[in-house]
């Protein structure tokens, strides 16, 4: 799967995905420190070691790379999804994913707009989506276009 690049000047504001989520009682935000083991073991649980490896990355650095989506209400928040950037390399968008059940809600959308807007804020003019697997998604909502010849670009050899 090819890598596909963004213009982080040119991408759209996250807020109409967040109102429409806050309707459903979904927020989009940066998980804090005693949320790691949660998040991570959601991430390893829906998605497997490798996302839940870079994750943990993403978790780590300053400022954090990685947000998540969570339905809050009387109880515990509820995890539904993540994303991350700058977990593999600098520049970089993902991992990312949605819970199955709550898909085709916005939820994907907020989170991958979440971190361009990051990335954007914290000086970046372009972002890279490695590997993408769901590649219209990608186009419809930030305009991202193919690399030619960057698969399987840096991870190439990557243990498994």
């Amino acid at each position: 799967m090819s890598d596909y690049l963004v213009k982080l000047w040119e991408i759209p504001s996250p807020e109409p995905y967040y109102a429409s989520l806050r309707e459903k009682n979904i927020v989009v935000r940066k998980p804090i420190g005693p949320e790691n083991y949660a998040v991570i073991g959601w991430i390893r649980e829906h998605f497997g070691a490798g996302w839940a490896s870079e994750s943990e990355n993403a978790f780590f650095r300053d400022p954090k790379g990685i947000y998540i989506a969570v339905r809050e209400g009387d109880g515990p928040s509820e995890m539904l999804g993540f994303a991350c950037y700058d977990a593999t390399v600098k520049g970089f968008f993902g991992p990312t994913g949605v819970g199955e059940s709550e898909r085709h809600q916005g939820i994907g959308a907020a989170l991958l707009l979440a971190c361009l807007s990051a990335m954007r804020e914290e000086g970046y003019g372009y972002a890279v989506i490695g590997s993408v697997g769901p590649a219209e998604f990608y186009k419809k909502i930030c305009g991202a276009v193919e690399i030619e010849g960057s698969s399987p670009g840096v991870y190439r050899g990557m243990l498994r």
